[in-house]
């Protein structure tokens, strides 16, 4: 195998990824909005993890970057539906659905994501 193929450039390892954020934006713990491809998302850093999930509720579309954060869960404003940060997975009623979950990468000082097909 020649070294050039054996290599893989930065480029290749973010194939698909958006930079939203420096790792300064958003401070542990703490989340931020951010409009990526036509889609709002909040990105989390909790517990030196990076997590990000649509900005919208499964149950009636509140914006979930609003709530409470308390630990690894955000809560809705609008009715306190609540969702795990790590999966997106809906905890607790009145959502039933989980809403979408995206990939993160940090690279140096750059926070990245790359959207999970609507």
């Amino acid at each position: 195998m020649s070294e050039q193929s054996s290599q893989t450039t930065e480029a290749d390892s973010l194939d698909g990824f958006v930079r939203v954020a420096s790792v300064a934006e958003v401070p542990d713990p703490s989340r931020k909005v951010f409009e990526v491809e036509e889609r709002f998302v909040v990105v989390f850093h909790v517990l030196g993890e990076w997590h990000a999930l649509d900005d919208c509720c499964t149950h009636d579309g509140g914006l979930l970057g609003e709530g409470d954060l308390e630990g690894f869960t955000i809560i809705c404003p609008r009715h306190g539906a609540r969702f795990d940060i790590r999966t997106g997975a809906a905890k607790t009623m009145p959502a039933v659905h989980a809403t979408a979950y995206h990939e993160v990468k940090v690279v140096g000082e750059d926070v990245y994501i790359r959207l999970t097909p609507s």
